[in-house]
């Protein structure tokens, strides 16, 4: 850490005039960019006692080692340079804004002999008028779909285009009219640039002229009788208003502005930005940022209008900037805009009326972007602790439920009962955690009944394996050192679900059983969560816990989350717990209980699935999927194979006359399904399961 005063210049050593400064490293690297109206002030400021520097302007003085300046005449000149020595040197002190993501721009290449359309992404390239940036690719495709009709400029590549020259064939969108075909000479160069340039203005806002000139010739023609022509011309005018209809009109009077809103923390800042052309929105993007300076919102709006216009030029930058502050040199910063689009630039607060509601609109976004992104950083922890945190108070928990285990059921009008178990642990879905159950203590449907079987199997393998490692022994008595003697069987060999199939999930599936090796080890059933959720009101909730208290389990609590209210209901208690829609903990309780529900009626699903695919040949011992669809093709369905003879069955090639023995006393032991019943008609419905196998 280096101490600033050794390198601090002398009194009057600094100008007095405009200029940019750079703070250098030992190793001489730029760390930190900077201008200023007044070189000697503000750079006197960075060399005061280090106790009055923000922390993070403390941090970059102690790890510089120099300092330089450069003077320039104009604060314009200044702002420039600043940006310029930015881009150049990356300095790691500098608020440098980067898009959560690419963003693609609908481009049309005015730099080419025939100007293409397509989208583009990454840096933008000279020549090249961009329009957007969109949200989505398709979005972009959409609108140039409907505007090809009436501007039929190029899209194909530079390969496809001189392929088409060779050969003197088009391509499809040449044969359909969305291209002008220009590779087979159809249109002049001249002709198909002014067709481009259509386009661009098109695309600019400049809309009315051309709906305009479209509906006029459409109705000369229908004066005309040239109905053919009309009719397309009125498409054609439909396309376009399409195209328009795309992005709603946001602000009147055609208006063309940039909309920048900032949402920031006392560690990051999110950008958002709306792009209005011709009143409409027609792009739109967003930035987040450390603050890795100290820096207010006015200075954030400036590297923003620093990052966004550096290297625009003319229409790319709009008549007007509306910002939610001013940068500390609004005039400066104002001349700056202006010499890049060669024009004046009003760069303002919006105070009243359409434009202020629409920045409320950008400001929304801009807070909902930092939201997602602090939550999607795996570095932040705060979002996930402050749920737990609220989970245990409003429960009465002591800690917070580190880990957490939900439970659901699922079935089809009461066959193919099924259960799930899904962990949470730090807030966090622990997918090689997750179990599955097969309800098997009774059939039919009862939700109660099968929620009290399923803890109750659950939580006796937990005992099992903590009697397996250890962890208690059994008294003289019975009794296991840390609870009282379950009121129920004692814990025998219960069978555990093993984790379901499914994307990022364990593969292996055991129904019955679990590998157990005697190497020790804790196996996945002997981690008690501090909490367990079920799928349900006061009936799951009461099943839950009463299994819990005949097993002697009384550390674990219990809530159910009903769908209905989404109330968080407790053992015992006859009100509910009502959290605030807008609780993190509630929000954390939802996506276990959802998460519970898609797992079990994912599971239930390829249980019923398995269940309609079954065929009397499955229990044919030694008869493979080849050779049951071989008779399936040869007989053309099962009932057909049921009434053949064995003999006949024998002249299936691969099947000998054991196996076709095998066959025939599988498929006489099974009745047929009774004949099913047009209830419309009476008829009786031919069976016909070929593909039942």
């Amino acid at each position: 850490m280096a101490d600033p005063s050794s390198y601090r210049p002398k009194p009057g050593q600094i100008p007095d005039s405009p200029g940019v400064y750079k703070f250098r490293d030992e190793h001489r690297r730029v760390i930190y960019v900077g201008k200023a109206k007044n070189l000697r002030q503000r750079v006197a400021n960075y060399f005061q006692d280090l106790a009055n520097l923000h922390p993070r302007t403390r941090t970059m003085v102690t790890t510089a080692a120099s300092v330089e300046w450069t003077v320039v005449s104009t604060e314009v000149e200044a702002l420039q340079l600043e940006y310029s020595w930015i881009k150049e040197f990356d300095p790691r002190f500098n608020v440098k804004y980067r898009d959560d993501k690419s963003y693609p721009y609908l481009a049309v290449t005015l730099n080419e002999e025939f100007p293409r359309v397509q989208v583009m992404r990454g840096a933008k390239k000279k020549g090249v008028r961009y329009f957007g940036p969109y949200g989505h690719a398709w979005a972009i495709r959409e609108t140039v779909d409907l505007m090809l009709r009436v501007f039929p400029v190029r899209t194909c590549s530079a390969g496809v285009f001189k392929n088409a020259e060779r050969t003197g064939r088009p391509c499809l969108l040449g044969y359909i009219g969305k291209c002008s075909a220009p590779c087979v000479g159809r249109v002049t160069p001249e002709e198909h640039r002014d067709l481009a340039e259509d386009f661009c203005d098109f695309m600019a806002g400049r809309t009315g002229t051309y709906i305009r000139r479209l509906e006029k010739d459409m109705m000369q023609a229908a004066e005309e009788m040239e109905y053919e022509r009309a009719a397309r011309l009125r498409d054609d005018a439909g396309a376009l208003k399409r195209a328009m209809e795309k992005s709603a009109v946001v602000l009147a009077d055609a208006t063309d502005a940039d909309l920048i809103a900032v949402a920031e923390d006392e560690l990051e800042a999110a950008l958002q930005i709306f792009h209005v052309r011709g009143g409409r929105v027609r792009g739109q993007r967003g930035w987040v940022t450390d603050k890795v300076e100290a820096v207010d919102t006015s200075g954030l709006v400036e590297h923003a209008l620093q990052q966004l216009y550096g290297e625009e030029r003319g229409d790319a930058v709009p008549k007007e900037v509306l910002v939610p502050a001013l940068p500390e040199d609004t005039e400066a910063v104002s001349q700056w805009l202006a010499e890049r689009r060669g024009s004046q630039v009003s760069l303002r607060i919006p105070q009243r009326g359409d434009k202020k509601d629409l920045m409320a609109t950008v400001q929304r976004n801009a807070q909902q972007a930092l939201g997602l992104h602090k939550t999607k950083r795996a570095s932040d922890l705060t979002t996930r602790s402050r749920a737990l945190e609220e989970i245990a108070e409003a429960l009465g928990l002591d800690t917070a439920p580190l880990r957490i285990e939900c439970y659901d059921i699922s079935h089809l009008q009461g066959d193919d009962v099924v259960a799930s178990m899904v962990v949470f642990e730090d807030g966090l879905a622990r997918k090689s955690e997750y179990r599955r159950f097969q309800i098997k203590g009774f059939e039919g449907q009862d939700d109660v009944r099968s929620m009290h079987e399923v803890i109750g199997r659950r939580f006796k393998r937990y005992l099992q394996e903590k009697e397996r490692t250890g962890e208690w022994e059994e008294q003289p008595t019975g009794t296991p050192a840390d609870g009282p003697a379950p009121t129920g069987p004692v814990p025998g060999p219960v069978p555990a679900a093993g984790p379901a199939v499914g994307e990022g999930e364990p593969t292996a599936v055991a129904e019955d059983t679990e590998p157990r090796e005697d190497d020790g080890r804790p196996k996945r059933f002997a981690y008690p969560p501090q909490l367990v959720v079920v799928d349900g009101g006061q009936p799951q909730v009461a099943a839950a816990k009463r299994a819990l208290d005949e097993l002697g389990i009384d550390d674990i609590a219990v809530c159910g989350l009903a769908k209905r209210l989404e109330e968080v209901w407790l053992p015992d208690d006859d009100d509910p717990v009502v959290l605030p829609r807008s609780s993190e903990g509630l929000y954390l309780l939802q996506r276990v209980r959802d998460e519970a529900h898609r797992f079990a009626i994912t599971y239930q699903r390829a249980k019923r699935a398995k269940r309609i695919r079954t065929s009397p040949l499955d229990d044919v011992s030694g008869l493979g999927e080849t050779r049951k669809q071989a008779l399936i093709k040869h007989f053309g369905s099962v009932k057909k194979l049921r009434q053949a003879t064995i003999d006949e069955i024998c002249e299936v090639p691969g099947i000998g006359r054991r196996t076709a023995e095998s066959v025939a006393a599988a498929l006489a032991s099974t009745a047929p399904a009774a004949p099913a019943v047009n209830t419309a008609t009476g008829e009786i419905i031919e069976e016909d399961d070929g593909g039942s196998s």
